[in-house]
């Protein structure tokens, strides 16, 4: 399957920023014995400046796969990453950083020190650190926990210093990785909306790796919908839902109808998927 879908027109894109065009992308995993397994296979796309771009799919289809290959931890077997100005001509990767689905924090440093961690590290002087830090951690609600351990706040408020610490080093692209897989229902509920607001303020490029089609809808400009493995490109999909989307935007027709066009899809991957699993 390799249709293209579109709903309406895609929000706007910022007319500055380098866009990332994946082409022909293929990554085969070698195993100990037997054919290796095909990761990813003939992946192309592109995601733009200014843009919120979802990758949604079948556990097992590649989809952090190619969000590695995009960030530059992986190469691919075959294709290539090409990064392009607005006029079309190569340009040098754009500065990116990820959230992972954990926490990854250090137990050992406060919210304002693992926050800060990668500003450290880059020798950013302590004052414009702290002042970059207090407002990152402003922008994701932690105003007030600067001096706290990580085992003194809750899952939620966790993945909160890891965005924060990802914003802080004010990237190109944003990579989100299952950012609130770990968490329970509510919290990712209120998260999602948090993240909502974020990207709708900055209009940050970001690429979100996640199996929830609500949280899919409510973030994205853009849905890449991929095959159960070996991984490909099934559909494109425009959101054209205005912002600001919240909670409340799951009862709107435009919401509904989107859910279920992606949801039909991915319904047919998740049986081939488990299809290939019980043969």
């Amino acid at each position: 399957m390799n249709a293209t879908t579109t709903s309406g027109r895609s929000a706007p894109s910022s007319k500055s920023g380098v866009a990332i065009v994946a082409k022909d992308l293929g990554l085969a995993w070698a195993i100990r014995q037997g054919t290796p397994v095909v990761a990813l296979e003939g992946v192309s796309c592109a995601f733009a400046p200014g843009e919120v771009t979802a990758i949604i799919g079948p556990s097992g289809c590649g989809k952090s796969t190619l969000l590695q290959i995009v960030r530059g931890f992986l190469e691919p077997g075959t294709g290539s990453i090409a990064y392009l100005g607005p006029d079309g001509s190569a340009r040098s990767a754009p500065s990116m950083a990820t959230v992972w689905q954990s926490f990854n924090l250090f137990p050992w440093l406060t919210v304002e020190e693992n926050a800060g961690f990668g500003l450290e590290l880059a020798g950013v002087a302590k004052a414009e650190r702290q002042r970059r830090v207090r407002e990152a951690l402003a922008a994701v609600d932690l105003a007030g926990f600067e001096s706290k351990l990580p085992r003194q706040l809750s899952g939620g408020m966790r993945q909160r210093v890891g965005l924060a610490r990802a914003l802080v080093m004010n990237p190109d692209v944003l990579l989100l990785d299952e950012p609130f897989g770990a968490l329970d229902a509510q919290t990712r509920l209120v998260l999602q909306e948090q993240l909502a607001r974020l990207v709708e303020s900055t209009r940050k490029t970001a690429i979100l790796v996640t199996h929830s089609i609500e949280e899919a809808i409510l973030l994205a400009d853009k849905v890449l919908v991929m095959t159960a493995r070996p991984g490909r490109i099934a559909a494109e999909i425009k959101v054209d839902i205005p912002r600001p989307r919240g909670h409340a935007t799951t009862g709107h027709a435009e919401y509904v109808a989107l859910f279920e066009q992606i949801y039909g899809l991915l319904r047919d991957e998740v049986e081939r998927a488990m299809r290939s699993e019980g043969s």
